[in-house]
């Protein structure tokens, strides 16, 4: 049953990247708005179920935890998005194709001088009026704790509103442990932990959401206060009704849009 059920999530994961591709470099859609409905498409596929809480803004710098790729499909499927994502997400099979085309920033925080490029980037992109996503733990990890801000690209949201987000993931019960089985993290290898995840039923990701203005602070202050409101968002104390949970029905995953294939 999971042999089989990784094999046709495989393949329809592959049918919904292929089409986002065609749509993209073919028909020249917009690929912020590709990859948003890809994503919702992708998240289907892998029986993911997002519980938001809070409302996605519109606009502007939205800081979140890190757990792994999969971060990337639920916060694109809520809207079209600007990832600042690492070098080495270019290489993500599939995804990382996604990435280059939607605008993604790649960052090099070792470097002060590509630190100041990165900044440069976000900067413009916030003034086009995109929402730009940005891991500033600098890593991935487990879920146990929210790791340290790094400071230095948070300057681009001082005197800005932006938003915390905080990401959760749990598995049915008999399905493994999510720190283990969803988050994506120390030296884990790309294709056997996709393929695994693709095995399981369902995923459950939870995503809370709270937006404030950062005023009258410098980047290091407002690195604490961040990780700080991501850390409580996490706590259950902090739990409240979803704003809407996505699923795809059944018949969206077997046929392609009529509106992507005409243009």
């Amino acid at each position: 049953m999971t042999a089989g059920l990784i094999l046709f999530r495989s393949l329809r994961l592959a049918a919904c990247l292929a089409q986002g591709a065609w749509r993209i470099a073919v028909r020249r859609h917009d690929p912020l708005q590709v990859a948003h409905e890809t994503s919702r498409r992708i998240a289907g596929v892998m029986g993911l179920v997002t519980d938001v809480g809070g409302e996605v803004p519109a606009s502007g710098l939205i800081v979140c935890n890190h757990l792994g790729y999969l971060d990337v499909v639920v916060l694109a499927a809520q809207a079209p998005c600007v990832f600042v994502a690492r070098r080495d997400a270019r290489e993500w099979p599939g995804f990382g194709w996604f990435l280059r085309r939607m605008g993604c920033i790649y960052a090099e925080r070792e470097s002060r001088s590509n630190a100041g490029r990165t900044a440069a980037e976000i900067r413009a992109a916030l003034s086009l009026g995109r929402r730009v996503v940005l891991f500033p733990e600098g890593t991935s990890s487990g879920g146990a704790s929210v790791l340290p801000f790094q400071s230095p690209l948070l300057e681009t949201a001082v005197g800005r509103p932006v938003a915390a987000a905080a990401l959760g993931y749990r598995l049915d019960p008999g399905e493994g442990d999510p720190s283990e089985e969803v988050c994506y993290w120390r030296d884990m290898a790309f294709v056997p932990h996709l393929l695994r995840l693709l095995g399981k039923r369902r995923i459950h990701a939870a995503l809370r959401v709270e937006s404030f203005e950062a005023v009258d602070m410098d980047r290091k202050e407002l690195a604490r206060e961040l990780r700080r409101r991501v850390d409580h968002l996490r706590s259950p104390a902090a739990a409240r009704p979803a704003r809407r949970v996505h699923r795809l029905r059944r018949r969206d995953l077997f046929r392609f849009s009529r509106h992507a294939l005409r243009g």
